[in-house]
Formats: structure tokens, C-alpha cells, sequence
């Protein structure tokens, strides 16, 4: 009868950081007084204090609504909770130009730390040194606030493995292991510091233009109250809330890995503000995502690369296991401002003998790790769904010819889609040279790549990998 939780916090911290597949702990936040934050509680706490909601359709679209294609209110959370049930108040409101029945809301990505700072004691309602983080609380945290069909795009963190509370009503997660990325479409257009966006809408999927997605293996699960997630390392997700209202709060644990994502990220800004900068800005791209400021200039985004790097080797020298930030200031606030949003697949690792005998050793210290984990009531593997579940919305998807597109109808990528026709041509014709047959006759179907299509595959995760990888040999050089 006595409240014993079932993991001590160094049995927690031991699988959160061996295990690498996503799972529920259950019965281990039962005296949290962060698990009374339901919406109502944190309106009263706010007492008034607007905060910033992303709004989206709640139609059923064949591509990802990013939050780029969101619209944006600041609002107070009893304005959000009255336009939730319909009150007559939200005529005049914020939420005014947006029906409940037609619309979703999300405050996503709050840092408890900014939005409650005038309130610092009521970090200590989140107790992650139950998992075996002391002095990880509230002020390392984010809080989420969402409506029925509030979602996030399907993405990966570059950064850390991920713990999320949920704490009012319920979140459905569909997960895909790391080994799925080639499957997901990756791209870096919207682009957001530490995140990796998946190009197809996974709860509708476009299997004409994303044949490949057939080969992913979801792993689904309905996060209910008191219940605390692990997302591994690089495993990709797509979150929505199945509820009216729903209250989680997430922290994202640093991991040793992390320094070489940082070289990583880098690069990937360096590339992608360098060549979308470059761009005609009246084309009306929106690639900056809205939790990025702005697209940082080349000197800047050369200082973070070169901070990034130093942090990389210090931490090598030091050989601290648990060393997490950058030394320097500026990478450090950085780092902190940006800790959210990879298990590398193992085609992206380097070849060679060496290398390989210690990627099948760390395989089967992992594989032993696992067999120790103890799985039961108070610690849920979240399994992957079976191939005709997982297809079964996907089916539908009809091809230009208007039939169902079946199974066998895909094996291979589509073309690369652009709406803006840029056409590459020879010296002496206006037909586009790559479109040209042996006798010079011009092809009937015309593809112009896009800038878009071309940072597809420079920032794809295996290359941004290999790239950092020579770069580290050089400096080390």
C-alpha cells in the first residue's frame, strides 16, 4: 500500500538512456504537483498574460500543414478556453475569425522558464530527478497547450532523446525508428534550427508522390494523464491531440551525441541561409519557419560552425560523458534557446573495417542492454503497427487517373515537384537542355528543379553526416 514508485531514479536515468525504442512509464509521476496543470489552473496562474496560438485547419490535406502555413494570435488562456466551448465572448475575441468547428489551436513550444518567470517557484512542480535528472525542473521544460486536432509535423530532433508528460486529456504519437528517414521524405524547407521535417503527411499520406512511405514502420500510441513518454534519439514523430484540451510538458535530456549534432546543424544552417538568401525574396517562399527570428548572415553562421566545432573537440579531450553544452557563451545561449528539435541509420556510418567491428560492437552491447530492460506494467513498449493498419488511410489515395492507387502501382520516387518553372537552356536554344531527346526533339513532359528540390538532397541527413564527419578529420588534422 505504500506510494513506492517502481523505477528508483537511477534505474529511470539507466533506461532512458540505453533504450532505443520509444515506451511508457506509468506510476512514476503520481505525486508531481505539476500533474494539477490543466488549463484551467494555468489560466489562473497566468492571470491574464497573452500567449502566442498557432491555428490550423482541420481538414484532411495530402500535405503537412507546417507552421508555415498557420496562422498566429496572442491570446490569454481563459480567452483560449472560452473559444474552445463555443462562448459567446469570441465573437470580439482574438479567436474570432476562427470557427471552432473548422479550426485547431496550439500554444506549443512554451518555456515554463519565460512564460512563468515572474513565478520561479513553481518550477519545482516538474521533479525530473525522478528519472534520475537532479535539478532538472520545470525551467528546463516546455509547456503544450493544444485543442482537438492541435498538431505537430512529422519530424525528428537533432538533439537529445525526449521525455513528455502528458497532463490533461490525451496525445496520439506515431513514431518511425530512425532507420525510416530515407522512407519519410526529409527536408529542411520549412527550415527550423534542430529539426528535420518529413515531407509527407503521415496520417494522410500521398503514396503517387511518396512511394517509398510504404516501407516505414509506425509505432502508435495514445499518451493518457500521468503517463510519461520516451522518444529515443532521432526517432521521428507525429503528435496531435485526440481531446478538447489537452496539457502536456516535455524536456529534452542532452546526450553525448549531441556535440557532433551541433557540427551538423551548422552546416546545415551555413547551406541553407546561404542559398535560399540568395534567392529572389519576391518569390514568396516562406522557408524560415516562425520560431526562427530571421535567416542569420555567413559571418554568423561561420562563428556558430566554428563554435560548434571547438565544443566538439573539447568535449573529446575532456571525455566528460555527460558534458552537454558549449563553452562559449554565445553557442551556450544559443543551445539553450534552442534545445529541442538521430540512433544514425547505418548506411550514413563511414566505411572501413575498424569502424565497422566497433558499429557490430556497439549493436551488441545495445542489444544486451535491451534484454535488461524491464518491461511490464510500469514500463510499455510502444509496438509498431501492422503494414495493412499502418496503409489502411493511405489506400484511398487516389491517382491522377481517378482509380485507387494500389500496392504495386509505386516501387520507386516520384519526380521532383516544383510550381516554379526555371528553365535550364543550352547556348542556342530556348528548350530547356536537360530536356532534350538524342534527336534534339524536346521532351512532351517538363520538370524544372527548384532551389528547394536542389537543398533536399545537399542537407539530406546522410550527407550533412558525411560532410561533418570530413570536416572533424580536417580539424583534427
Amino acid at each position: 500500500g505504500e506510494d513506492v514508485k517502481p523505477f528508483t531514479p537511477g534505474k529511470a536515468k539507466e533506461i532512458v538512456m540505453s533504450l532505443q525504442q520509444p515506451a511508457v512509464f506509468c506510476n512514476m509521476v503520481g505525486d508531481w504537483p505539476a500533474l494539477h496543470w490543466n488549463a484551467k489552473y494555468l489560466s489562473a496562474v497566468l492571470d491574464g498574460k497573452t500567449i502566442r496560438f498557432r491555428l490550423g485547419l482541420k481538414t484532411m490535406d495530402l500535405d503537412p500543414q507546417f507552421e508555415t502555413r498557420c496562422s498566429y494570435v496572442e491570446a490569454t488562456l481563459e480567452e483560449f478556453l472560452a473559444w474552445s466551448c463555443g462562448e459567446p465572448s469570441c465573437l470580439s475575441g482574438p479567436f474570432s475569425r476562427y470557427e471552432y468547428s473548422k479550426y485547431w489551436a496550439y500554444a506549443d513550444y512554451k518555456y515554463i522558464a519565460r512564460i512563468f518567470e515572474d513565478k520561479p517557484e513553481i518550477f519545482q512542480d516538474v521533479r525530473w530527478s525522478d528519472f534520475g535528472f537532479p535539478g532538472r525542473s520545470g525551467k528546463e521544460s516546455t509547456l503544450w497547450i493544444g485543442s482537438e486536432g492541435a498538431n505537430t509535423p512529422c519530424h525528428l530532433d537533432s538533439y537529445g532523446c525526449n521525455l513528455v508528460l502528458q497532463v490533461q486529456g490525451r496525445k496520439r504519437w506515431h513514431l518511425f525508428p530512425p532507420g525510416d528517414t530515407s522512407f519519410l521524405y526529409p527536408t529542411r524547407i520549412p527550415y527550423e534550427e534542430s529539426s528535420v521535417f518529413s515531407k509527407v503527411n503521415v496520417t494522410n499520406p500521398d503514396l503517387k508522390r511518396f512511394p517509398e512511405f510504404r516501407n516505414t514502420t509506425a509505432h502508435v500510441v495514445t499518451l493518457s494523464p500521468g503517463q510519461v513518454l520516451l522518444i529515443p534519439r532521432h526517432w521521428w514523430h507525429y503528435v496531435e491531440s485526440v481531446d478538447p484540451i489537452t496539457v502536456s510538458i516535455n524536456s529534452w535530456i542532452e546526450l553525448d551525441a549531441d556535440h557532433e549534432a551541433r557540427v551538423e546543424e551548422a552546416i546545415t544552417r551555413m547551406l541553407v541561409c546561404a542559398i535560399k538568401s540568395a534567392e529572389n525574396p519576391t518569390d514568396g517562399d516562406l522557408w524560415l519557419n516562425p520560431t526562427e527570428v530571421e535567416a542569420t548572415s555567413h559571418e554568423i553562421n561561420l562563428q556558430y560552425l566554428n563554435e560548434a566545432v571547438s565544443a566538439y573537440f573539447r568535449c573529446q579531450k575532456a571525455s566528460v560523458p555527460e558534458q552537454a553544452h558549449p563553452g562559449s557563451a554565445a553557442a551556450e545561449q544559443r543551445t539553450n534557446a534552442l534545445c529541442k528539435r538521430r540512433k544514425r541509420e547505418a548506411d550514413c556510418e563511414p566505411e572501413g573495417s575498424r569502424l565497422l567491428t566497433q558499429e557490430l560492437g556497439f549493436s551488441a552491447l545495445k542489444a544486451e542492454k535491451s534484454k535488461e530492460i524491464p518491461f511490464g506494467p510500469h514500463l510499455i513498449r510502444v509496438l509498431p503497427q501492422s503494414p495493412e493498419t499502418s496503409l489502411m488511410g493511405a489506400a484511398a489515395v487516389k491517382s491522377d487517373g481517378g482509380g485507387l492507387l494500389h500496392e504495386n502501382e509505386g516501387g520507386h520516387f516520384g519526380k521532383l515537384h516544383s510550381t516554379r518553372k526555371r528553365l535550364v537552356t543550352n547556348n542556342d536554344s530556348e528548350t530547356p537542355a536537360h530536356q532534350m531527346d538524342a534527336d534534339s526533339s524536346p521532351n512532351a513532359s517538363q520538370t524544372a528543379l527548384s532551389t528547394n528540390d536542389l537543398l533536399d538532397c545537399l542537407v539530406n541527413p546522410r550527407v550533412i553526416s558525411l560532410v561533418a564527419r570530413l570536416l572533424l578529420e580536417r580539424t583534427r588534422v
